[in-house]
């Protein structure tokens, strides 16, 4: 296990906890296209939906760290970092005053490097107004909103190029998983769910896109955000792609989850039937199961955290543009703890995490068998990504539906599905790349 804190633009030096002094100032409405006007460089960090959410620029503290403990770790540095610095916050909303970014390896042991960002600038929208944050480290630094405005008009002058999609010397090429071990691993999944040891298991694979020119990281993320308006479009330090899952938002003592298990290629639909995903999901065996040991899973891991939760006794149906998922909704208000304080998201983040959705039921087992049978790192694949804020809100998605950028041409893209006793290799196999379809169509491939 290891742990690392770095900084830049002035902040203090590795292993010290940045003395940051931030100001939050509403701001004019956006234009009708919201968010999207502002992802227009490489290098933002983004969470939105719907042209809601927010966009960082820039970078004024850091904090790294691996193994089982890098939740407790972040956690530990993000309160000292509340602690430590001057917010002055005008609106006074969910993800107003101090936010970081953040992504954490899918497993304790992955060679990935789980992380918080603070960003110098951030520009924000909800339902309610639009407001821009600024945050700085050097105790000289001038603190104001025109000085905030100014600078995020250069950053936005200096606007990243754009891709020519289809080129023909783009490629995707096999990654640590080729197609026939990964047929091969879901046949063994098979055999190990018929012996009884678990019930389900989520074998993922990758795949390599190689680019002729450098990815144009703002083009895909709008492209994904106007494709996927359902899902939360996502980049962090090079994690990017548009999740349909949230594997937890928390607002004051709220806290709610979606949860997606079963899936159906609408690739393969026939024509003129509109009862198609009614019949193939919500009447599939197997597809209810599925999402049934899913919802177990989270209820359970929530249930001693809360005073009151609301599980849905039927998921339902979510239409995207290249599946169909059955999806569940799940709303609870968190039990409050002996100081009177309730889970931040970082304690909800650690429970929660891996969710029989992506691993397996029971999770624990489902993760041993999974790194025998899958043989590969999944970094920050299927792991939690998203925004905490100092008052403990914030909002962590799946990592799902994306890719690493490993260079400036190359990124690796990531898919899973859930096995279980019922499951054929080769309609896994397909599923698998109706996932990658998002990343792969924004790519131009």
């Amino acid at each position: 296990m290891t742990s690392q804190l770095s900084a830049v633009l002035g902040a203090p030096a590795p292993g010290a906890v940045p003395q940051l002094r931030s100001i939050t100032i509403q701001r004019p409405a956006m234009s009708e296209h919201g968010l999207l006007d502002y992802v227009i460089r490489d290098d933002s960090l983004v969470w939105s939906r719907r042209g809601e959410g927010t966009v960082g620029f820039g970078q004024v503290a850091r904090f790294e760290a691996s193994g089982p403990e890098r939740f407790a770790e972040a956690r530990a540095w993000w309160d000292a970092v509340a602690a430590a610095s001057e917010v002055e916050d005008n609106v006074n909303q969910a993800g107003t005053g101090l936010i970081a970014y953040g992504t954490f390896a899918f497993s304790f042991s992955s060679s990935y490097v789980s992380r918080l960002i603070v960003p110098r600038i951030v520009v924000g929208r909800n339902d309610a107004c639009s407001w821009i944050t600024y945050t700085v480290s050097d105790p000289a630094a001038e603190l104001s909103v025109e000085a905030a405005e100014a600078e995020l008009a250069a950053l936005l002058e200096d606007y990243s190029p754009e891709h020519e999609l289809g080129t023909g010397i783009d490629r995707l090429v096999a990654g640590q998983i080729s197609e026939e071990s990964y047929l091969e691993s879901v046949r063994k999944g098979v055999s190990v769910i018929e012996s009884g040891s678990i019930t389900k298991l989520v074998l993922a694979r990758d795949a390599v896109a190689e680019l002729g020119s450098p990815i144009a990281v703002a083009q895909v993320l709008r492209q994904l955000a106007l494709r996927y308006s359902d899902c939360w479009t996502y980049s962090v330090d090079g994690l990017i792609g548009a999740t349909p899952e949230m594997l937890v938002r928390v607002r004051g003592d709220i806290a709610e989850a979606r949860v997606l298990a079963g899936t159906l290629d609408r690739a393969t639909a026939p024509s003129g039937d509109a009862d198609y995903a009614h019949r193939m999901l919500l009447e599939d065996e197997k597809q209810r199961h599925e999402h049934q040991l899913a919802i177990d899973s989270l209820t359970e891991q929530l249930g001693p955290l809360s005073s009151g939760m609301d599980a849905p006794d039927e998921p339902f149906v979510l239409q995207l543009p290249n599946v169909w998922h059955l999806a569940s909704d799940v709303k609870a208000t968190l039990a409050a703890r002996a100081d009177g304080s309730v889970p931040s998201m970082l304690d909800l983040a650690e429970v929660f995490h891996p969710t029989a959705a992506v691993c397996g039921t029971p999770t624990k087992a489902a993760g041993v068998i999974l790194r025998e049978l899958e043989g590969m790192d999944r970094g920050p694949y299927a792991g939690p990504v998203g925004w905490i804020d100092t008052r403990g809100n914030g909002e962590f998605g799946i990592a799902l539906r994306g890719g690493v950028i490993e260079s400036p041409t190359s990124i690796r893209l990531y898919a899973g599905c859930g096995i279980v006793a019922a499951s054929d290799p080769a309609a896994e196999l397909a599923e698998s790349w109706a996932k990658m379809r998002p990343m792969r169509e924004a790519l131009g491939l």
